[in-house]
């Protein structure tokens, strides 16, 4: 397939508190990273689904993102799934993003913690 499409880019990272600055400042290194990873600009971001375990509820990570100056992309956020023994912290997010990159050209982004919820074997990443 070639041309432009809308592709989705995962990402996760774990806040070091249930605190505004925690979560934002946690979502703001993510966020940058998976950017940083991938070439993006805001232009070609369609959408950004932000999601949290339930103990953290301080703050939505979405802030993160508009205090970047993402004014005009639509952000949403939402609460993980709560798994019995799943890992606790977590700041995941789901980008779609408009670009003419094949899925495996694209960079997934596992950050602190979170780079136990994936291994290198099963897709492209980068913990950092």
């Amino acid at each position: 397939m070639s041309g432009t499409v809308c592709r989705g880019i995962r990402g996760a990272t774990t806040a070091d508190a249930n605190t505004k600055e925690a979560i934002v400042s946690a979502t703001r290194e993510l966020l940058e990273a998976v950017v940083s990873a991938n070439g993006i600009v805001e232009v070609q971001v369609a959408a950004v689904f932000f999601t949290t375990t339930r103990d953290l509820n301080a703050e939505f990570p979405a802030v993160a993102a508009r205090q970047m100056g993402w004014t005009s992309t639509a952000l949403i956020c939402g609460h993980e799934m709560d798994v019995p023994d799943a890992a606790t912290s977590v700041v995941r997010v789901l980008m779609l993003v408009n670009t003419d990159k094949s899925p495996d050209r694209l960079v997934n982004v596992y950050l602190k913690e979170a780079k136990n919820l994936r291994s290198r074997g099963t897709e492209t990443w980068r913990g950092q």
